[in-house]
């Protein structure tokens, strides 16, 4: 018996490749928003290529350093960061062979997404390149479970209140997840490795790995689940 496979992740900022990835491998993903908020995570940020070199999309938040803020309460600081955004994108993948094929579905979502909510819009953003990609999974919120004390011991509680049997961890979570007690929960835990993606027609040189997945989306179009892993 398989079992069911989750993936508890912050909510990130049109994310690159490894996210989508991790997401179509899994059952059911948690979106762990009541973590607190850092202005150096990719909560409200992340890169494009462009002629010129990688190019940061930071979307404004409210407060300078969001103290103790949980990454749900994070509200957007206006609305000019919308069309700064989308001409950014334009400008740098207008050119690019399935652009115009695909462009429609992110354009919409800049200009009629109506939340100040960071999570949601990256949700909207996750949502709709879930349907480009043909990722099913189902998404929870991790403010409609309960949260527990404990790095390991709350995670271990979202997990079993999913009737989960596997969690989907990064590399960067090896500095805190103690695999045994995981395993004594009746947990299994799946290391993912994002390491040897094959590369794909990038507009610019040199070839970069670590940009939004909509770099792959608008260069490879229909066969961009072929330099995905988990297709």
């Amino acid at each position: 018996m398989k079992g069911k496979t989750v993936f508890i992740i912050q909510s990130c900022y049109i994310p690159w490749k490894g996210f989508f990835d991790a997401l179509n491998r899994a059952d059911e993903c948690i979106l762990f928003d009541d973590m607190q908020y850092s202005k150096d995570h990719w909560h409200n940020r992340n890169q494009i290529q462009t002629i010129d070199g990688l190019k940061w999309l930071t979307i404004p938040v409210f407060g300078k350093k969001n103290i103790g803020q949980k990454i749900r309460d994070v509200q957007i600081d206006g609305n000019k960061w919308r069309e700064k955004h989308w001409n950014s994108i334009k400008h740098s993948y207008g050119r690019s062979q399935y652009f115009n094929e695909y462009s429609p579905v992110i354009k919409s979502i800049y200009q009629d997404k109506v939340s100040a909510s960071l999570s949601e819009m990256n949700h909207a953003f996750i949502l709709a390149i879930n349907g480009i990609l043909g990722i099913t999974t189902k998404i929870k919120w991790s403010h409609d479970l309960e949260i527990i004390e404990g790095k390991n011991e709350r995670i271990i509680h979202l997990m079993q209140q999913l009737d989960a049997t596997n969690i989907l961890a990064g590399p960067s979570a090896k500095s805190f997840v103690k695999e045994d007690q995981f395993n004594n929960a009746g947990l299994n835990v799946e290391w993912l490795d994002y390491s040897n993606y094959p590369t794909y027609n990038q507009l610019f040189n040199p070839f970069v790995h670590e940009v939004s997945i909509l770099d792959l989306i608008f260069n490879e179009g229909p066969n961009a689940k072929k330099y995905l892993k988990s297709f």
